[in-house]
């Protein structure tokens, strides 16, 4: 019996279901008090606009440690080219916005407008970040996500054009990795991921390391980065 939520207090992460892979909770509020909480602990929302929250924690994870991004050849060949500028935090809603667009052939999209609207308010708060890549003034890929202590959770990713969203990763764990986070959390396997180095992780192992990485004292705030050739 999966619980329906009164408030921020969420079940042990143990009781999540193993089919589907990681149901824990239902109901509550994304409200940052809600998202704070959950993500602390290794929970995150995904629902459909005609469902009710949904609250998740997996096991496996996948989580990608940034000094161990796997750069391909080509990838490499395409970020000292300086196709693209990467910037962040210079159009969150817009990076936002371009995830929850339909891809191919499916109209659908988790990130409804009551999500955007949330993590909105997370970057607002200094919480939620994105990073940008640009093809002169034109946004071409990106990704956004919350920093909590060394932790970053990433959500979601779009590219519109060759390589725009693994620029972005890149100049990301680049980023991340100068300031001493210690994981980027990528929630579900995925093979376009395990490509680019992620790796699984059991819940258990995850979710005590949240529990130290977490806990460090960074205050949030907007990151002014933006990212350039030379560090590739």
């Amino acid at each position: 019996m999966i619980p329906w939520l009164e408030g921020p207090g969420f079940p042990p992460v143990e009781s999540a279901l193993s089919e589907p892979n990681g149901l824990l909770a239902v109901g509550g509020q994304l409200s940052p008090e809600w998202l704070l909480a959950a993500y602390r602990r290794g929970i995150f929302p995904w629902y459909s606009a005609d469902q009710p929250i949904l609250w998740w924690s997996p096991d496996p994870r996948l989580v990608l440690f940034p000094p161990k991004m796997r750069i391909s050849r080509s990838l490499r060949r395409t970020l000292r080219q300086g196709r693209y500028e990467v910037r962040f935090d210079t159009a969150f809603r817009d990076v936002v916005a371009s995830c929850a667009a339909p891809r191919g052939t499916d109209p659908g999209t988790w990130i409804t407008v009551e999500m955007q609207e949330a993590y909105q308010r997370m970057h607002e708060l200094g919480y939620a970040h994105s990073v940008e890549s640009w093809a002169g003034d034109e946004l071409v890929g990106g990704l956004y996500g919350i920093a909590l202590g060394r932790a970053f959770f990433g959500e979601s990713m779009f590219s519109r054009r060759s390589d725009a969203s693994k620029v972005a990763l890149a100049h990301l764990a680049q980023y991340l990795k100068q300031q001493d986070f210690a994981v980027i959390d990528c929630q579900m396997t995925t093979p376009h991921l395990l490509s680019l180095g992620a790796e699984e992780m059991s819940r258990r192992d995850f979710c005590t390391g949240l529990a130290s990485w977490t806990r460090e004292d960074r205050p949030p705030q907007r990151w002014t980065q933006v990212g350039g050739a030379e560090v590739f």
